[in-house]
């Protein structure tokens, strides 16, 4: 019985042993599979010249909008015009009662005649100068009066424009609560375009801008930079700069969602491939490696504008060094590492 136990502890100690060696032999397998280079491709860096583009989104508003109405309430006796109708400046969109403009016509009227009797008395020492200037006062306010009604009488465009709302018909008593008509000049249109303060200072007014529009896929149009706002917004750190662009087509409506390209310039820079660029988890911060013999070396790097599958290098990155552009994302730093042809 002794002997059994004796017999029994030995080879379990011989077990033992066993298992304790075969852990050693995979720790140090792992150690040589860690210590072994990791292929990496690289290229040397270089500068190009980037565009510095900037990319905002934006509305499209009317150039400009009048709302239609005459100073008083009165009934509408004609509409000529509808939603959706181009009008001219100028054009006749509705007329109004016209009473009081036929009875301003007749004073008036009234006031010549008499203004002209006294002119003549006047000249030939009939009447006395008082008289005369009284008659011609009346005769001024009688016409700025028949003026006055025949605008808000026979109602006209001041632009030339869309008609986008008509809140009344024909026979409906003009209650001042809201405009006749609404017309929206679209020849040309206008964008507020929010830049960031950082970009203020590279902008001009006569500057040239694209845009493209959701609605009309594969167009672009063109603008120029008309007006630059004065002060910046603490809240969002923008400036808005007035955006207007001719629309002769009148395809551009108000309303429509647009993504405006500004030109900063031209900037020379270090250019490297996205996949270069490595995220650090949990940060924002942004690295690339170089291999500085045989070693990976981790970078940290400021990204400036991003086009075309490549980003643009601000600071952190030498011209020549040997980055690593495929491969980083496993790598460590100082790790080893083998370059592939």
């Amino acid at each position: 019985m002794k002997k059994t136990v004796i017999i029994t502890l030995a080879v379990l100690a011989i077990a033992g042993c066993t298992q304790k060696k075969t852990s050693q032999e995979a720790q140090a397998a792992a150690a040589q599979a860690q210590a072994k280079a990791q292929t990496v491709k690289v290229m040397p860096a270089a500068k190009q010249d980037v565009k510095q583009n900037g990319t905002y989104s934006a509305t499209v508003q009317a150039f400009a909008v009048n709302n239609i109405a005459p100073q008083s309430g009165s009934r509408i006796q004609k509409i000529n015009v509808e939603v959706g109708d181009f009008v001219g400046k100028g054009q006749i969109l509705a007329e109004m009662d016209r009473v009081q403009l036929d009875q301003a016509k007749l004073r008036l009227t009234n006031a010549e005649t008499e203004l002209a009797r006294l002119k003549q008395l006047y000249e030939q020492g009939g009447v006395a100068q008082s008289d005369y200037e009284a008659a011609e006062l009346n005769c001024k306010v009688s016409k700025s009066t028949y003026d006055n009604l025949l605008e808000n009488t026979i109602l006209r465009s001041p632009i030339s424009g869309v008609v986008s709302a008509r809140n009344y018909d024909r026979g409906d008593m003009y209650a001042m609560a809201a405009p006749i008509f609404t017309v929206q000049q679209i020849v040309p249109v206008k964008l507020l375009v929010g830049i960031s303060e950082a970009d203020y200072t590279k902008v001009r007014k006569g500057d040239v801008v694209t845009l493209t529009v959701d609605a009309l896929p594969g167009k672009s149009f063109s603008g120029t930079i008309k007006r630059l706002y004065p002060t910046i917004d603490p809240a969002t750190h923008t400036v808005n700069i007035e955006v207007q662009v001719p629309n002769q087509s009148r395809e551009l409506r108000p309303g429509m969602y647009a993504k405006v390209e500004v030109n900063f310039g031209h900037s020379t820079n270090i250019v490297v491939p996205d996949a270069a660029v490595v995220r650090l988890q949990g940060s924002g911060q942004r690295n690339v490696f170089v291999v500085e013999d045989g070693v990976a070396v981790q970078r940290e790097v400021t990204l400036g504008r991003h086009f075309e599958g490549q980003y643009e290098i601000l600071s952190g990155l030498s011209e020549g060094e040997l980055v690593v552009v495929k491969g980083g994302n496993s790598l460590r730093n100082g790790a080893q590492v083998e370059i592939l042809d």
